[in-house]
């Protein structure tokens, strides 16, 4: 009896892993590989305007010179020649619940999505493999300014030129070889922008769902919130399981005005045949406040550290990362953090725990140039082997250019043992 009281769980993942078989009629597939043929038509399919579709085939170059990383967990085995970088239900995206094709309909409600909405969100939207299905924003939000959609739609409306003004500026596709992929094939995403002085009392939320095997996933987020607004956004992520490699490589280009607070959130769930090699990074202007909420609990792969630019004198970041690692995981999650600005701060906690032969990494960067007088930031980090069989390290970076700053770092790395976990529990 001790021994099934002490034995802690893997992640339930029996509400991901259902799946609808998708028909050939349903849905538009790209062929496999990585082309400028292929970019072309994804170009054309979107209806990209010139600037995109010149700034997709640059990225395309940069991709194919530029190395896979040479360091964190091995990422040989994906190949690139294998994965449908565009699926597209044959679908508009609607406001209306009610016009979604019923197969994704059936989706999104058993994963909670409607609900979720219904009760405490001021805006939901919903992708499917690479396009958003459903798209909403509450009547009385959209009344303040703010505006929330896809980013397609956005990018030929009047918010064209911000669009291009800010898309991908904070990760150009030469920051490396998986950005410079994003920029050639993105698709799907959500575009907000918070006008000064807003604040959204009830938060914002994208899904995004990969169904299709052996496909990649590439949306693109880009939130401005304005001077003295504030905003928190949510966003989850999930797939079924296969026996194939899929891949994720979605972009978030946060900006943060004066005095302005985003906190962003997510709740990440891909299947473990998933390589996640997601990039978000967040610009802080004077006065902002930057928040990160991270769990970090599938895949099979991966490369994941938000990064927070403190431009502004008296900016602030913090980000809060839980990541969990099971068998058949490697999981090198951390954050960056680059002060610029006088007098700002930062934090990052993080807890992680890896069990069954699962791979837990820390890595993390802080950054205080020299014109940072008076920075201070705090780093700790604590990760649990709950057996013999799994992994944990820490791979903390401290680069400091001013006599002028307060910096801390604690780490700790332990197992526990089957007593501890019972007495603990018996309490």
């Amino acid at each position: 009896m001790a021994k099934e009281r002490t034995e802690v769980q893997d992640i339930d993942r029996s509400l991901y892993d259902f799946r609808y078989e998708e028909k050939d009629s349903d849905f538009y597939k790209i062929k496999e590989g990585l082309t400028p043929e292929i970019v072309e038509e994804i170009s054309d399919k979107k209806n990209d305007p010139q600037w995109m579709r010149d700034f997709r085939l640059k990225a395309l170059e940069v991709y194919h010179k530029t190395d896979i990383p040479n360091w964190g967990p091995d990422i040989s085995d994906l190949n690139m020649d294998n994965i449908v970088t565009y699926v597209k239900p044959k679908t508009k995206m609607s406001a209306d619940w009610e016009e979604v094709p019923e197969d994704i309909k059936n989706t999104f409600e058993k994963l909670g999505i409607p609900e979720a909405e219904r009760k405490s969100l001021a805006g939901v939207g919903a992708q499917y493999d690479s396009e958003l299905v459903y798209h909403n924003l509450q009547e009385e939000v959209a009344a303040k300014g703010v505006v929330y959609s896809d980013i397609e739609s956005a990018l030929h409306g009047p918010y064209g030129e911000m669009i291009e003004k800010h898309f991908m500026k904070l990760v150009p596709p030469t920051d490396h070889k998986f950005a410079a992929l994003h920029g050639a094939v993105w698709s799907g995403g959500s575009f907000v922008y918070v006008p000064k002085g807003v604040n959204v009392e009830i938060p914002l939320q994208s899904y995004f769902r990969l169904n299709a095997p052996g496909a990649g996933q590439f949306e693109h987020t880009l939130i401005i919130v304005d001077e003295g607004a504030e905003l928190h956004f949510i966003e989850g992520c999930s797939a079924p399981k296969y026996n194939v490699a899929n891949l994720h490589a979605g972009c978030v280009e946060l900006f943060v005005g004066k005095n302005a607070k985003l906190r962003y959130s997510t709740i990440e769930n891909w299947s473990k045949n998933m390589y996640n090699l997601n990039t978000k990074r967040a610009r802080v202007e004077e006065n902002g406040i930057m928040e990160w909420v991270s769990g970090s609990f599938g895949s099979h792969i991966s490369y994941l550290y938000p990064m927070t630019i403190l431009k502004g004198d008296n900016a602030r970041a913090e980000f809060t990362g839980v990541t969990f690692a099971g068998a058949g995981q490697n999981l090198d999650t951390g954050a960056k953090m680059v002060h610029i600005g006088k007098d700002t701060s930062s934090y990052i906690n993080t807890r992680s725990i890896s069990k069954s032969g699962g791979i837990s990494t820390y890595r993390s960067a802080v950054v205080i140039q020299n014109q940072a007088k008076n920075a201070k930031s705090a780093v700790s980090c604590q990760s649990l082997m709950l057996d013999d069989q799994s992994r944990s390290d820490t791979v903390p970076a401290i680069d400091v250019r001013t006599n002028q700053a307060d910096v801390g770092h604690e780490a700790k790395i332990g197992r526990i043992s089957d007593e501890a976990v019972f007495y603990l529990m018996s309490r």
